[in-house]
């Protein structure tokens, strides 16, 4: 399994404009083709206005064509525009899970 970790750090005060919006809209959009979330965050304690959402797919290949789908849905693009100006920095990762770890992982 391999999991995409998102995190993007928002402009001062932006998290619950963009919770909001998100939740209203576009995680409906990205569940459609992303499929399973592992989990959504938000900051509380630490670098602050910070979300982070993670992604499990069952390898590389399927986490691009999930990526492909959602960039080609309409509805994600008429969507961008409305967390677009509210994300300062974004940064990706794709981590896989060892085998002893509890969301199930591989020795290689």
């Amino acid at each position: 399994m391999f999991y995409e970790i998102r995190t993007y750090r928002l402009k001062n005060g932006a998290i619950p404009a963009y919770l909001k919006v998100v939740e209203e809209e576009g995680i409906a959009i990205q569940r459609k083709h992303l499929g399973e979330l592992v989990g959504y965050f938000f900051s509380e304690i630490g670098p602050i206005n910070e979300i982070v959402h993670i992604w499990a797919y069952s390898s590389l290949d399927d986490r691009e064509r999930r990526r492909a789908a959602l960039l080609d849905d309409p509805d994600w693009r008429a969507f961008l525009p409305k967390i677009r100006d509210l994300i300062e920095v974004a940064e990706n990762k794709i981590m896989k899970a060892a085998r002893f770890s509890p969301t199930g992982g591989s020795a290689s």
